[in-house]
């Protein structure tokens, strides 16, 4: 997958953890964009690691992107347990 490819998952990968996850979170666009592509990173780990379903490198397989929004959920639930859920 091209460099375009990933920024294209992670940006919709990131908001849609953020969708599923409101709440207060920095970073605006370009932090989405980042949570969404090291999400992708993150989830493809743990589907290779604890599913043993090693995820495609395609742009358009449904297991990419399952596991980018998984991982991107879990990076903002471990943000959230460490820095608490809301800017002060």
């Amino acid at each position: 997958m091209s460099i375009v490819g990933w920024i294209v998952l992670g940006l919709v990968a990131g908001i849609v953890a953020k969708v599923l996850l409101p709440g207060k979170d920095p970073g605006g666009l370009v932090g989405t964009t980042l949570t969404g592509v090291v999400g992708a990173f993150v989830g493809g780990w743990m589907s290779d690691r604890f599913l043993d379903r090693p995820v495609e490198a395609g742009f358009f397989d449904p297991a990419t992107w399952v596991a980018a929004v998984a991982g991107s959920l879990a990076l903002l639930i471990a943000y959230r347990l460490l820095f608490g859920h809301s800017r002060r």
